[in-house]
């Protein structure tokens, strides 16, 4: 765990800038370290799209953000082939688009109709973008993290489930503390003191940094009882009636494969940030709703009884035995 250090301190940067928020700033650090991408969720002006410009100061990466909206064209996204004429000839050469970059911040990704949000299911699966018949592979380091509006529904369009299930994570944000409030005026306040100022700010972490890490994370020892736990815990959405009556009435589609392959990964990240050189079900409890959240369906009769899917993997962890 040579490197556990090195995230630590990129976490504490970015804390810094991001007050209250410390739940999500783990949870982005999950994402970049597993290898997955982030859906967050939240009300404006909670610090989503400054958590991914503060991880961008602070690590040697590259940053792009697009705001999607009704008029998006795929293009504008992957990029296309543009004309060139030089010396008397022409020749139709690629000009890449903002998925190129390092980190991509995809902000309001539901206001843009499903042409466009299936134009980032290849970048996000294959790593890779396909114009005019040519494949162009995307960086290693990469990682999509899009937001939502969880109740401005005017104007927008679900997602996918195709393209949900694409999600490492889904990532609720709450409003921070009264503590945390009077925190950020004091922030922005400082800021804007040293708007003027040009100090060159601490020495970024190399992008090498994170994906020696990875590598590392892939050697944390996942016990038999705990593969054995993961599963019971994925077949208990999917057959819920075999745990729970309330569990069958709430769940109509249970979780993916993607599901399993996510909270592993996840749970061996958290365990590597914590530590551990192995997994135990703690980890796999911390961070199951983030990974199960938006990959279960519920019912008519769980929306008309206003249960939610953290409720339903709430009673899923309580039915289900630990490992």
């Amino acid at each position: 765990m040579a490197h556990r250090e090195d995230i630590q301190t990129l976490g504490n940067r970015i804390g810094q800038s991001i007050i209250g928020q410390s739940a999500m700033i783990e949870r982005l650090l999950i994402g970049l370290l597993a290898n997955g991408h982030l859906l967050v969720e939240g009300l404006p002006g909670l610090a989503k799209t400054r958590a991914v410009k503060s991880l961008a100061k602070n690590l040697e990466a590259d940053l792009s953000r697009i705001q999607f909206t009704p008029d998006l064209l795929p293009s504008d996204i992957t990029g296309s082939e543009v004309y060139f004429s030089a010396g008397g000839k022409g020749e139709f050469k690629f000009q890449e688009g903002p998925i190129f970059a390092n980190l991509i911040l995809a902000d309001e990704i539901n206001r843009a109709p499903a042409k466009v949000q299936s134009a980032l299911l290849e970048a996000m699966e294959e790593r890779q973008i396909t114009v005019g018949g040519q494949t162009h592979p995307l960086p290693e380091l990469f990682l999509v993290m899009a937001t939502q509006n969880p109740i401005e529904q005017e104007g927008t369009y679900p997602l996918p489930e195709a393209q949900l299930d694409r999600f490492l994570m889904h990532v609720r944000v709450d409003y921070p503390d009264a503590k945390s409030e009077a925190a950020i005026m004091e922030l922005v306040r400082s800021e804007e003191k040293q708007a003027h100022g040009h100090s060159a700010g601490p020495e970024k972490l190399a992008a090498e940094v994170v994906l020696s890490a990875r590598r590392e994370i892939s050697d944390i020892t996942v016990s038999k009882a705990i593969e054995d736990y993961i599963v019971a815990l994925v077949m208990a959405t999917r057959y819920p009636d075999k745990i729970d009556a309330d569990l069958a009435k709430w769940v109509q589609v249970g979780v993916s494969p993607r599901g399993v392959i996510g909270l592993d990964k996840v749970s061996r990240t958290h365990a590597w940030m914590n530590g551990r050189d192995f997994v135990t079900p703690d980890d796999v409890q911390q961070t199951v709703n983030d990974v199960f959240r938006h990959r279960l369906i519920l019912s008519y009769e769980a929306h008309a009884g206003g249960i939610t899917a953290d409720q339903a993997i709430d009673r899923i962890v309580e039915k289900v035995a630990t490992a």
